[in-house]
């Protein structure tokens, strides 16, 4: 199964980019692998067809962006935010938030994407990390609610801003990591920390898009002082 998906992945990779294929990357500071673009194949210029391609169906999913690494490190970092807990990973991509909330404990996690290729990516990343996943291709069909819900590069498109008001529909608690909106203001959300990220393979973006911002609901926020209040 795991080849057959991987030879899958490959072909559709390769219906963008003719010579790209997927290879087994570690993560620094994370003890995750994913299988990310091969960066070889991306040293040649795209013909004008292959960026055609590119632009009209993204491969989100063959790159580990630098808010998702951001995020998936500071879950491993604080596992308590989704130990024992049902979360979901909104726009997951490759999974990496996902794999990171299961790595931490997390009772379930559920990645959440409209490209059906990105999930069957997140079970590819879910097989080569042995952890297990759950599946969703429609935030808005979920009927449970979650204990968390994290997005990691979602405010870049001013389509998806509006689903920032549903997200408290779906969890009690949201957490959300950027690296392209400056100064993002939002009622919901409350910047709490600037982390850094970089893009794997690496892309030379700017140091600009290596700093990314993490914002929580203000429910969380808020609970978080009141139990620092507490202990103190």
């Amino acid at each position: 199964m795991p080849d057959t998906c991987i030879t899958q992945l490959n072909a559709a990779l390769q219906s963008r980019v003719s010579d790209a294929r997927l290879i087994i990357s570690a993560l620094p500071q994370v003890q995750l692998k994913l299988w990310l673009i091969d960066p070889s194949t991306m040293q040649r210029p795209f013909s004008p067809e292959e960026t055609q391609r590119l632009l009209e169906v993204p491969p989100y999913w063959c790159f580990c962006w630098a808010s998702g690494l951001a995020l998936a490190q500071w879950i491993i970092e604080h596992p308590e935010v989704v130990a024992g807990k049902r979360i979901i990973d909104v726009g997951a991509g490759s999974g990496i938030v996902a794999l990171a909330a299961k790595h931490a404990g997390a009772r379930e996690a559920v990645v959440c994407d409209l490209d059906p290729v990105a999930l069957q990516a997140c079970r590819a990343n879910a097989q080569l990390n042995q952890l297990e996943l759950h599946y969703s291709n429609d935030l808005l069909s979920e009927s449970e609610p979650y204990d968390a819900l994290f997005a990691a590069d979602v405010l870049y498109d001013a389509a998806n801003l509006p689903l920032l008001n549903r997200f408290p529909d779906f969890a009690k608690q949201i957490i959300i990591a950027d690296s392209r909106q400056r100064n993002f203001t939002h009622p919901l959300f409350h910047k709490t920390a600037t982390l850094y990220g970089e893009t794997l393979p690496d892309l030379a973006e700017p140091e600009e898009f290596r700093q990314v911002s993490l914002y929580q609901s203000r429910s969380l926020t808020q609970g978080r002082q009141s139990s620092s209040r507490t202990s103190d």
